[in-house]
């Protein structure tokens, strides 16, 4: 459109001032009903929360747009919107749900960004770019999922512009109206959420886009709930994730070990995986352990030969962007091959790495921690220490360990609920002594732990421990009177010193260099990867230990979580006293989610 708009454009099409509150109502749309997006995740091997990643994603969307001025911007204001929008989703997305969200938006609002005001033409015609636009951001695509609900509605609104030339809301609700019946059809197209009977979780999501278009431009409400069908929103009213997880896993939920949530996106038996992933990505291949996200800044015609690399070392592959700046998202067991691509064409920055095993029911026993323990050890008349210390942790008993060995103060949290910045920074700023030790206990806490320390008004320094065990073993070393650098070091050099494990369930049949993996077995875990594969949990845990044990060692841990038995235990130890009846055996009640047991050597 070129010109100044007619007053009757105005009032019937989309202006920039219209895009700024869909792009809010949006917001608000998935932040409403997000814990029913993300409940409605059903692979065991996801990369995270599918409604919390499409939320967060369109979170930092309305958040560069707030700090747009419409009436003075450079180039127009539909231009400044279109712009915000692209540039706030790409550099938001989060998991795969959220990247390809990501793309349907930038191919959205690439299409308005000309325009004065959107009519129906150019809507449609919009429509059609986003669904082109992630379609060719994914590899390998994957029917009933987002990408064929963002198809479907295209079709219809483009249906609509050329056969009828009907007007912006009449497209729209075309939109809408194909969306929710593409939704519904998803488990005719992909299996395994026939199987668990529930639709995909990302299409859910972006309904609630055409949603937000229709509050805008007709007044009408934004619905209280999700179009689900009956069956399926019958299971959510259920609350039915543990019950899921037991469909899908053969008694995995019984053995408290869930999957992970993201992308259909947010967490996954470790190392095995459904025959397609979250959100439009086709799996191949044997299971992968590593979700690698960052922004690649590289020229464009690098990025053919990028993702030829990329093809050949995972899956869930997911490449958006433009103009030199690209959001990368891989799943793969090869992190140095997923960032050394990256340094072949370009520069990787904000590099994001998580550990696929460890999110489905952990969710719930954060929350909870959260809710029960408001974090601060038991309260003892002594001095002030000269360090104090916070630790990362979930499980009743694995908080009381901590608080044993002198830690001042847990957040609660874990794979799946990763504590933010300002809540760990909050923490360390309220407890006493002059310095901070932080232990996140997971790797993929470190970076934002580091980043409470550079925050804080105090001296405060990051033990990078990857686990509980390693955690345990720094303590070992705190020395309350020593200042937060000499703890650092020590406890640091503690925690190197240990080689730890868990163990957990196959939810899906894989190989590994353990063995053949069938759905239901045990699999014990190193921090190389599988170690072990056994009919039972005692066979795989004592398969873990004597892979992690070396000539020397003295002393084993082992931390009893939800799921593991006395019996199971007592199987474990008198193992351990016939094989190596030399070795200290230390026993703890943990009460962890997500693994029966999780082993130390030292």
């Amino acid at each position: 459109m070129t010109g100044q708009p007619a007053e009757a454009d105005l009032a019937a099409g989309l202006t920039p001032e219209r895009l700024v509150k869909v792009m809010r109502a949006f917001s608000e749309g998935l932040e409403r009903h997000r814990s029913v997006v993300n409940r409605l995740n059903v692979y065991p091997v996801p990369d995270g929360d599918t409604g919390t990643n499409m939320a967060l994603t369109v979170e930092s969307v309305v958040k560069a747009l707030d700090g747009l001025d419409l009436e003075t911007a450079d180039g127009g204001a539909m231009g400044a919107a279109c712009r915000a929008i692209a540039s706030g989703s790409l550099m938001g997305a989060r998991g795969n749900s959220g990247v390809i969200l990501c793309q349907i938006l930038r191919g959205i609002s690439g299409t308005f960004a000309p325009c004065h005001v959107v009519g129906a033409h150019e809507a449609a015609v919009a429509l059609s770019e986003g669904s082109a636009a992630a379609r060719a951001g994914v590899m390998r695509p994957v029917e009933g999922t987002m990408l064929t609900v963002a198809a479907d509605a295209a079709a219809a609104a483009r249906q609509v512009d050329e056969s009828t030339g009907g007007d912006l809301l009449e497209v729209f609700e075309a939109a809408r109206e194909a969306a929710v019946s593409s939704l519904w059809r998803t488990p005719e197209l992909l299996p395994v959420l026939a199987q668990a009977g529930v639709v995909d979780a990302g299409g859910a999501g972006l309904v609630l886009l055409y949603d937000a278009f229709l509050h805008v431009l007709d007044g009408r409400p934004t619905a209280d709930r999700l179009p689900l069908p009956p069956e399926v929103a019958d299971k959510v009213a259920r609350g039915f994730a543990g019950d899921l997880s037991t469909q899908i896993a053969g008694g995995f939920a019984g053995a408290s070990r869930g999957a992970a949530g993201q992308d259909a996106s947010d967490h996954d038996g470790p190392r095995v995986r459904p025959a397609s992933s979250a959100n439009g990505e086709a799996a191949g291949g044997a299971g992968v352990r590593y979700e690698v996200m960052y922004f690649l800044e590289a020229p464009d015609e690098t990025l053919g030969a990028f993702k030829s690399v990329w093809a050949g070392i995972g899956d869930s592959i997911v490449v958006v962007g433009g103009d030199g700046l690209w959001n990368c998202h891989i799943h793969t067991d090869d992190i140095g091959a997923a960032l050394e691509a990256a340094l072949d064409v370009g520069r990787p920055r904000d590099i994001r790495v998580t550990d696929l095993l460890d999110q489905v029911e952990e969710e719930s026993w954060v929350r909870r921690a959260a809710e029960l323990d408001t974090g601060a050890a038991p309260s003892v008349e002594e001095p002030a220490p000269v360090t104090s210390v916070v630790a990362v942790a979930t499980g009743d008993g694995i908080r009381r360990i901590f608080y044993s060995l002198g830690v001042h103060h847990i957040v609660a949290g874990g794979q799946s609920m990763n504590p933010s910045t300002a809540q760990i920074l909050e923490v360390v700023e309220s407890v006493p002594g002059a310095e901070v030790v932080i232990l996140p206990n997971n790797k993929n806490i470190v970076a934002v732990a580091e980043q409470a320390c550079e925050l804080s008004r105090r001296p405060a320094f990051v033990v990078e421990t990857s686990g509980i065990q390693e955690g345990f073993a720094a303590l070992l070393e705190y020395d309350p009177g020593a200042t937060g650098e000499e703890n650092a070091s020590a406890m640091q050099a503690a925690a190197g010193r240990v080689r730890a494990g868990e163990v957990t369930r196959a939810v899906r049949a894989s190989d590994s260099a353990a063995g053949r993996i069938e759905a239901g077995d045990w699999i014990g875990l190193s921090r190389s990867g599988i170690e072990s594969v056994a009919g039972t949990l005692p066979e795989a845990t004592c398969g873990l230990i004597g892979k992690l044990l070396n000539d020397g060692d003295e002393i084993v841990t082992l931390i009893e979580g939800a799921g593991a038995t006395s019996a199971d235990t007592r199987r474990v130890t008198e193992w351990l006293h016939e094989h190596r009846p030399g070795i200290s055996l230390e026993l703890h009640r943990g009460g962890q989610p997500l693994y029966p047991f999780l082993v130390s050597v030292e």
